[in-house]
C-alpha cells in the first residue's frame, strides 16, 4: 500500500499538464508512474502480464516494464503503436473486441480512453472479460464537466463543445485533435460511477478523483459538484 497521497503529488500531476504539448515525455511518464502506484494498491505489477487498452505514447511501456510487468500495449490506431519500444509487445486491436482469450491478464490497464467512445460501459465489460480471476482492472478517464473535459478547447468547451471547437480552430488554424461527438463523448462522473458498480462479475476497489489528495475523496460522495471539481475518474475493479 502506498503512503498517503498529498497535495504535493496532486501539485506535480496537475502541473504537468502545462507540458503535455510541449515536453510530451515529462507528463506522460509522470502519469504512467502514478498509474502503478495506484495500481499496485491492490496488484503485484511485477511480473503481472499487464493489457494496456489504447496505449498511447511509448513512456507507458517504459514506466511499466522498468517495474518488472509483461506489458502488452493495444491501441487501434497503428501509428501510436509504431511509437512504442520495439522490445515491447503491440497489438493492434478494437477495445470492444480484444483479440485476448477470457482470463488473459493480471492487470487490464486503460487510461483516459473512457471519454473517447460511444459506449463505455461495453469497453470495460470487455476488460472485465479479458481479466483473470482475482485479477484488477483500472481505468481513468478525464470527465466532461471537469476542467480537462474538452481537452486541447479547455475551458471553453463550457460554452459548449462545439463551439470551442469552432473557437480554437480559428485560434489556431486547424480543428482541434478531440471534437465532441467525433471522437471525444460528454461523459459525466456519475455514468462513470455507474459503470463501476455495475459492470458484470466484478467488484468495485476503489473509486476517487485522480488528481486529488486522499483526503478529498469525499467530492464524488456530492452530486453535481463532483462533476465539476473532479478533473478525472480513476477506478479500480477485481474480477471474481
Amino acid at each position: 500500500m502506498s503512503s498517503t497521497r498529498g497535495l504535493r503529488r496532486s501539485a506535480h500531476l496537475l502541473g504537468t499538464f502545462r507540458l503535455e504539448q510541449t515536453q510530451p515525455e515529462v507528463f506522460y511518464r509522470a502519469i504512467a508512474e502514478d498509474s502503478i502506484d495506484l495500481i499496485s494498491d491492490y496488484a503485484r505489477v511485477r511480473d503481472a502480464l499487464v493489457l494496456d487498452v489504447g496505449a498511447g505514447r511509448e513512456q507507458f511501456a517504459e514506466v511499466f516494464a522498468a517495474h518488472g510487468a509483461r506489458y502488452i500495449a493495444i491501441d487501434p490506431d497503428v501509428s501510436l503503436l509504431d511509437d512504442t519500444p520495439a522490445s515491447r509487445s503491440t497489438v493492434v486491436g478494437d477495445g470492444y473486441h480484444l483479440p485476448f482469450a477470457d482470463g488473459s491478464s493480471d492487470i487490464t490497464f486503460c487510461s483516459n480512453v473512457l471519454e473517447h467512445v460511444t459506449d463505455p460501459a461495453r469497453l470495460v465489460a470487455e476488460l472485465a472479460r479479458v481479466t483473470a480471476p482475482g485479477g484488477v482492472i483500472a481505468v481513468s478517464y478525464s470527465n466532461w464537466l471537469g476542467p480537462w473535459g474538452g481537452h486541447e478547447t479547455s475551458p471553453y468547451h463550457y460554452f459548449g463543445g462545439h463551439w470551442a471547437a469552432r473557437r480554437y480552430t480559428r485560434h489556431y488554424g486547424h480543428p482541434p485533435k478531440n471534437r465532441l461527438g467525433v471522437n471525444m463523448y460528454a461523459l459525466s462522473v456519475a455514468e462513470g460511477l455507474r459503470i463501476a458498480r455495475t459492470t458484470p462479475g466484478t467488484t468495485l476497489l476503489d473509486a476517487r478523483p485522480r488528481y486529488h489528495p486522499d483526503w478529498a475523496t469525499w467530492v464524488l460522495a456530492i452530486p453535481g459538484l463532483r462533476e465539476f471539481i473532479t478533473w478525472n475518474l480513476w477506478f479500480v475493479l477485481r474480477k471474481v
